[in-house]
This record gives structure tokens, C-alpha cells and sequence, in this order.
């Protein structure tokens, strides 16, 4: 019995020797980042990574600006010298297959993430994908079966769930605050698109992945599945405001993808949502709102006002004249969990980009420590999915 006691003691010290050497050798090893598309998103995710150690102390992996791909040669090298980049490409498998890149992150035009995620799952590199994963069901199918025989680490950027405000919503559901969930409310808003002159570009062009289901009702819907969990049913209808738009000669061109989208939802949980998301909300900057109403209590948020989640607890007393109740302003700030920095301090304004800058760190800790990502492609896979039942519910009016 002793000598079985002092080799299970001596096997676990072995494995958690052998983490350590592994977590080490990760912590040490510097990380090449490949980035495919530089427009709008793809510098979004460079920031990321220039800035992380102002936020994070130390960085879960030391990580550089390696290549950059672009769809033209001469923005590839203008991307290369503006940032630092190593290389230089205007092909993506040849960025992909570079024996020196360790990370791809595809921030590409929708329509050709499933090539590019295919062939960089086919080489072996860990991979942070902007939304949505791919442009319909089908192609996810081809991702889920590629995923079978892939050992890297993969992540979405859904970065609306890392909202210090987000993730103060899930802790307060989680420990039971709000009871059961009886409906929500989510809608992701802008107004790029109110103005009839604004030219055509791939979003405006269904066949490119574009519309605003997959842009903004992307993340739309990934928040409900964070905060509310899984659909049962959704039906679906969309607007296109103006039928034709300027194209790059003037002539007027056909749009082809929605501008205002709105989704009537029932979960597995039995609660009910709408969910919305528009290009065409006039006087809207980039705003993110949700509501969730519970039996015990209710959440609401407002990305315009990022630094506070307003909670109403149905417990507080309401006498004498109105007592504690109503919906109280909880001050969440800049404040993240440690290992964070709350830089530049706790208590300034967050937004955006902290959103962007926490997501990434969560990909790069879970590459660190050699376990799988959330929101992983398979909630990427899941979300793709749904839109399609959209789409499908809104041809046949009917629910899905």
C-alpha cells in the first residue's frame, strides 16, 4: 500500500512537473502573429496586441507583429511599415503556411473565412477569427468536420462578452439574482448606413457575406446565448431602406443584404427575447443595449454608458414611500478580475476596445495553458447556424 501511495504521489508530482515545464515553455517562447485583412478590424486586433502589457502584467505569452495579408500588394507593404510587420503578403495561404507564424487571426471580408480557416486549421495554427465564423451552415459544416482532427486553440471575437459590465450580468444570472429569466431584450445599433449616398461596399452585398444579420446580429445573438442560453425556435424579418446605392463609377447597383434586422426568439429555458440589430437607426452611434427580466430581478445595460450595469433586486423593500426598490446603478467601470491591470485605473471609463483587449487576452491565456477558448468555433459554428434559421424563417414566414 505504501509503495502504490509514493507512485501515485510520484506520478502526480510527474504531471504537474511536466505542466510546469510545458507552461514555462510557453511563457518563454515568443509567438508570431499573422494577421489576414487590415482594413477597420485587422488594426483593431494589432492594437490588441501592441498594447495588452498596459492591461495585463505579465502578458499570458510574449506575441509580435509578424505578417500582414491584404488583398493588394501595395497595402500589405503599407501595413508592413505603418506597424512593424516582418512580411509582407497580398496571398493568405502563403501568410498561413509561413513556418514562422504561430497565430493566424482571419479579419477578412465574411465571404472568405471558410477558405482561409480550412486551410489555416489544415496547417496547424492557433486562430482567432472575427465574426461571423463563415457565411452560412453549410460552410460551418466544413469547419465542424475539420475540427475533428485539429489540436490548436481557437477562438471567436465576440467581444461584447467581455464587457466588465457583461460579465458582471453573467456572474449576477449565475448566482441565481435574477430567478428565472422570463424575456430579454437585445439590440446592437448604428446609423452608417441612413444616408442614401453612401456607396456600395462588400457589406451592402449579400453574396460577400455581407447584410447586417452577420455584422451586427452576429454579436447580437451571441450575447443572448451567453446571457440566456440556447434557442429553441426564432423566427425572423429584415429591411433593405434603399434598394440601389452608388457604386464606385456612380452608376447606381443593386443591395443586396438587409440594413435593420429583428428576431423574435423563445430559449430552452422557456424565456422569451427580441433581438435587433440595425444599420439604419438614425442619430445611433455604435450602441449596444440589453434588458433581462427574471422573477427576482431585472439587468440593464446601455454600451453608451459603459461603466455602469443597472440591477433591480425584487427584494428590496418598496415602503414607505418607494423604500430601497428600483433599479440601482452598479459600478463596474474599468474593473476586470486579476490577473488584469485596470489601466489606466479603476475607475476610468472602459468601452470598446477594453472589450477587444480582454477577448484577445482570453485567447492567449488559453493558448499559455493548452485548453480550449471561449467563445470557441463552435460557438462561432452554432451562431452561423442560427442565422441561417433566420434567413430560412424569414423566406417561408414561418418560426424555425
Amino acid at each position: 500500500m505504501l509503495r502504490f501511495l509514493s507512485t501515485l504521489v510520484s506520478f502526480g508530482f510527474d504531471i504537474f512537473s511536466h505542466n510546469n515545464q510545458r507552461l514555462n515553455k510557453a511563457m518563454e517562447k515568443i509567438y508570431n502573429i499573422g494577421i489576414i485583412g487590415f482594413g477597420f478590424i485587422g488594426s483593431v486586433h494589432a492594437y490588441g496586441y501592441e498594447n495588452l502589457k498596459f492591461y495585463y502584467r505579465p502578458v499570458p505569452l510574449k506575441a509580435k507583429l509578424f505578417g500582414v495579408c491584404t488583398a493588394h500588394r501595395e497595402t500589405a507593404e503599407q501595413a508592413k511599415s505603418d506597424f512593424g510587420f516582418e512580411f509582407a503578403t497580398n496571398d493568405s495561404r502563403e501568410l498561413i503556411n509561413h513556418p514562422k507564424i504561430d497565430i493566424i487571426h482571419i479579419c477578412s471580408p465574411n465571404i472568405f473565412h471558410r477558405e482561409q480557416v480550412l486551410a489555416a486549421l489544415t496547417a496547424g495554427k492557433h486562430i482567432y477569427c472575427d465574426k461571423p465564423l463563415v457565411c452560412s451552415g453549410l460552410e460551418a459544416q466544413a469547419i465542424e468536420a475539420a475540427l475533428q482532427n485539429y489540436s490548436g486553440i481557437h477562438q471567436m471575437t465576440f467581444h461584447l462578452r467581455f464587457y466588465p459590465a457583461t460579465l458582471k450580468a453573467k456572474n449576477l444570472i449565475e448566482k441565481g439574482a435574477l430567478g428565472k429569466i422570463i424575456s430579454f431584450r437585445i439590440a446592437y445599433y448604428h446609423s452608417g448606413s441612413v444616408d442614401p449616398k453612401k456607396p456600395m461596399g462588400w457589406k451592402q452585398d449579400a453574396e460577400m457575406g455581407g447584410g447586417v444579420l452577420a455584422d451586427l446580429g452576429s454579436h447580437a445573438v451571441d450575447l443572448a446565448c451567453f446571457l440566456a442560453g440556447e434557442f429553441d425556435r426564432i423566427s425572423g424579418v429584415s429591411r433593405i431602406l434603399y434598394p440601389k446605392r452608388p457604386g464606385k463609377d456612380g452608376a447606381m447597383e443593386k443591395v443586396t443584404a438587409e440594413d435593420f434586422v429583428i428576431i423574435n426568439a423563445r430559449m430552452k429555458s422557456g424565456c422569451l427575447g427580441v433581438i435587433e440589430a440595425s444599420k439604419v437607426a438614425t442619430g445611433i452611434q455604435d450602441e449596444v443595449r440589453f434588458e433581462i427580466y427574471g422573477t427576482r430581478g431585472a439587468l440593464r445595460f446601455n454600451s453608451m454608458e459603459p461603466n455602469f450595469l443597472e440591477f433591480y433586486d425584487q427584494s428590496d423593500p418598496d415602503e414607505p414611500i418607494g423604500g430601497s426598490a428600483g433599479f440601482k446603478k452598479l459600478v463596474t467601470v474599468n474593473r476586470y478580475p486579476k490577473p488584469a491591470v485596470p489601466f489606466p485605473g479603476p475607475k476610468f471609463s472602459g468601452g470598446w476596445l477594453s472589450g477587444h483587449i480582454h477577448c484577445l487576452e482570453n485567447f492567449l491565456e488559453c493558448i499559455r495553458d493548452n485548453r480550449q477558448a471561449n467563445p470557441s468555433f463552435y460557438d462561432g459554428i452554432y451562431n452561423v447556424r442560427l442565422l441561417d434559421k433566420v434567413r430560412i424563417s424569414e423566406t417561408n414566414n414561418i418560426w424555425v
